[in-house]
Order: structure tokens, then sequence, then C-alpha cells
């Protein structure tokens, strides 16, 4: 997608992205393309230990977002730009005190020291049920059994936050002064009603709150009306701006590339992976395996997410010392370790938040290429696993739509991913897609009936038939390694 001058037809949004290795942010005008002036990025990093840490400082976000808006912004003359809209990563949580600013850090969605506290809510709840009601499974990921862990072994902390919120609405409150939680973001707490909207009683009081210590839900076209004497002082050229709440990077990285239909399925591939489908109805029923987020009142997220995809190809790269990438497009072969690729714990489809990664059928022949291969092939198999589930509720998705640093990084991985599926795989091209996801959520709103341009595509890698059916039968035992070595473990 080239950019476009600053002749570009009004109106503009400014789009913001908190990931997880940066805060980014661009100026994107009304057929949904990258504005001239080149986009911002501030990157950080999550701060983790071996127990299953993994925090990041909310107070350095919201001033990471404030450069990205402050460095943009300067560069539009005043009501260009006619939107406001951020995105963040999903399931974060921040404790927030009588005061309006933080007290704990921002616990992201790969945190998982609250596994027992999860087993303890298996326990009392009826799982089941409650993944029928939220669309999510009991697990490390959301919020009511981190709560529950919080209160546990921080009690201090628990007792100083007033509020609880996500790292979105943090920024928002701490910027705007005002803030309110997104269908979509409300929803990746594993805790809101899908089918209603509103918090889940039981789950709020499970967690040791009052639904009045969360945030008010708002849909995502709804604007806050509260800001602009804030904003004008701060930032003139925004003074006449919407600001619209924050939302999930998983629906803005299906919107942003292209996957809107309910034929065509979004696979990201960046430090976590997903792979997604929008429904434009509210299901009546979800798979054990998958979620199912209510991203507004008329459609619904359904798909299932693996923690470990960038953060397999980092660790291979700094453990085994590789000379060179690893051919992935190449026939499977026999030899290659089994590898369940877990090094965070399992979210889709066994929802094992203590699940770590196993090596199988390792030998002294065996090669550091070789165990990078099978890490990567097992990394491609717990994405298929996601995937027959979403076939089973939506119907075979007719293509797949693959974005993410990781798929531009090993572009191989295209392909294996089409062996693995069985599906032809389309690259999404372009950079950024999540934030261009973002831009165009917002631009529904302020310029309803423009036509959207459409994302840059690669070409098309088609599964080979004999490399499919060999990679079915290396499912099955993936299947049975992950009953022998990760079953047990949760049962």
């Amino acid at each position: 997608m080239t950019r476009v001058s600053r002749a570009a037809a009004d109106p503009l949004v400014l789009a913001v992205d908190v990931g997880s290795t940066a805060t980014r942010g661009d100026v994107y005008d009304a057929a949904g393309r990258p504005a001239a002036g080149g986009r911002c990025k501030v990157a950080h990093q999550f701060t983790t230990a071996a127990d299953g840490t993994s925090v990041i400082d909310p107070d350095g976000v919201v001033e990471e977002v404030a450069q990205v808006i402050g460095r943009l912004a300067g560069r539009w003359r005043a009501g260009r730009i006619a939107a406001v809209a951020l995105d963040t990563f999903a399931s974060s949580l921040v404790g927030v005190g009588s005061g309006g600013r933080a007290v704990s850090p921002c616990y992201t969605y790969a945190d998982s020291r609250c596994a027992e506290q999860v087993a303890a809510l298996r326990r009392e709840l009826d799982e089941p049920a409650i993944q029928q009601r939220t669309g999510c499974r009991l697990h490390a990921s959301y919020l009511a059994p981190r709560l529950r862990w919080l209160q546990a072994t921080q009690p201090g902390v628990f007792a100083a936050a007033t509020r609880w919120m996500s790292l979105g609405e943090y920024v928002y409150l701490r910027l705007l002064g005002t803030t309110a939680a997104g269908t979509s973001i409300a929803a990746w707490t594993g805790m809101l009603d899908r089918r209603t909207g509103r918090w889940d009683d039981e789950l709020v009081a499970a967690a040791g709150l009052r639904t009045g210590q969360l945030g008010e839900i708002r849909d995502p076209a709804q604007p806050f009306d509260d800001a602009g004497a804030v904003v004008a002082s701060r930032w003139p050229a925004l003074a006449r701006s919407m600001w619209l709440p924050v939302v999930a990077d998983g629906i803005a990285s299906n919107i942003g590339a292209g996957a809107t239909g309910e034929q065509a399925a979004a696979l990201s591939a960046a430090t976590s992976g997903a792979i997604r489908v929008l429904l434009h109805h509210i299901p009546a029923t979800v798979p054990a395996g998958l979620w199912c987020y209510r991203v507004d009142r008329d459609r619904s997220l359904l798909g299932g997410a693996v923690n470990d995809v960038g953060r397999v190809v980092s660790w291979l790269s700094q453990t085994l010392r590789l000379p060179g990438p690893v051919d992935l497009s190449a026939a499977p072969d026999p030899g290659t370790p089994l590898v369940l690729p877990y090094l965070s714990g399992e979210r889709s489809t066994g929802w094992a938040a203590t699940a770590r990664a196993t090596f199988a059928g390792v030998s002294a022949a065996t090669t550091a290429a070789m165990l990078a291969r099978g890490a990567m092939e097992g990394v491609a198999l717990s994405l298929a696993r996601i995937a027959g589930q979403l076939a089973s509720a939506a119907g075979p998705p007719q293509q797949v739509l693959a974005s993410g640093r990781i798929t531009r990084e090993l572009p191989d991985l295209l392909q294996l991913l089409a062996d693995v599926l069985g599906v032809p795989v389309t690259p999404v091209t372009g950079k950024r897609t999540t934030l261009r996801g973002t831009a165009i959520m917002a631009l529904d709103v302020v310029a309803p009936g423009t036509a959207r341009a459409q994302p840059a595509t690669g070409p098309v890698r088609r599964p080979v038939a004999a490399h499919h059916a060999r990679y079915a039968q290396r499912a099955q035992a993936y299947q049975a390694l992950y009953d022998a070595v990760i079953a047990p473990a949760t049962g």
C-alpha cells in the first residue's frame, strides 16, 4: 500500500497501536491509506521472569502514546484529523487508585502466575456454562483468575486499587481525563456476557470485585464527548477531533487484513499468533477449544490464539545459534522431532496454562536445523488445531489471509502453513495491519460511505497435496503426544 500525499481525501484519522514490542501510530486518509509524513514508533518490551511474570509499566505506555500522538498531530493543521483511535494488546489489567494513578504494573495476557487460581475456579464454577456465556474458558490469560491471584499474593496492591481497567482505558484516563471499555476490550477480559454486552455477575463476584470497580462498556462507534478541553490545551490540532473507545488488537487485525467476511480467516503471526473469523451475528454456541468475543452489538470474533510464535523464533535463534533461516518449504522429513511449542503455556485449544514445550524423537543424529524445523512445524500444527474447530463451527474458510511480522521475516512459513492447513494462504504484505484496522474502524464512524483501499497482498501459497497428507499424520502424532504429556497435568 503506497503512501498518499497531504492532499489525500478527508477525513483523516490518527490511529495508535500498543503492541507487545512497541507503540506505533500513523495517520490514514478516508480510503484507509497511510498519509504522507511517516509513521511513529516507540519500542518497548515486557518484563518477564521464569515464574510466569509478564508485565509492562502502564505509565511508560501512557508517555509513549502521548509522544506518538504529539508527533503525528503536529504535522497537520487543525481540523483535518477527524478522529483518534487506539488499540492495545488484549487481556491487560491495571489497578488504579483513588487518585487516578496506577497502583500496579500492567499485567499482560502472557502472565501465567495465576495457574493455581485457574484450577480453583475450574473446581468451583461450571466452566462450560461460563464459556457459553462469555465466550471464554477459565485461563491464566483472562482476568478473573488473575484478580484472585492478586488478592491472594499481593493483598496490598489489591486493596489499594479502587478500579481495575485495561491498559487502553488507563491511557485514556491519563490523557483525556475520561475513559470506558470498548466492547472488544471488555470481551477479552473473559468477564463479559457476550449475549447481553454486560459484565458477567458470577465472574465479577468470583474475582472478588464489585461491578462498579470495572469500567463502562461502550460500543466502538460511540465517541467520548467530554475530552475536548483537555485535548485542546495539549494538542490544538486535535481540538475538534472525535476520540473513539479503545479496541482490542485482534479485531483490528482482522479488519486491517481484509478478513471482514465469514468466508475469510485471518491468521496473525507476531510474538503470539491467532486464527480468527469475523461473524456478523452472535452465535448460539462456542466450540470448547475456541473463544468468541463480542466486538460490537451485532458482530463476534470467533477463533483461537497461541502464546508462542515469534517467541519460538526468538528462542530458537538465541538458543540454537543457527547460521541462517530454516527451510520451511521443503517436504516433511520423518526424522524431524515432534514438538509441542508451548514456551509460555497454551491457550487454544487445550487451555493448559502450565504447559511447557516438549521435544520428542530427538536422537544423536538430530541437528539444530531439525530441532528448529520441528518447532516451527509444531507452531503450524498448533494453529491447525484451532482451524479445525473453526471449520466445524463456521465452515471451512475459502482463504486464509496471513499477516504479522513473522510472516514477513519467515516467508517460507506461509508454505508450511498452507501445507499443514490444506488451504491457500495469502500473505498481506502491507505492514501495520492492526494499525490500519484500527484506523478503518474509526473511518467507518466518520466516513461510512467512502470506499476503502484493499490491503496489498503477495503471491498465494497453495498446499501441496502430498505434504498435507503427511502433516495430517503428523497432526495425529501431535495429538497423541499432547494427550500423553500435557493433558494429564491439566485433568
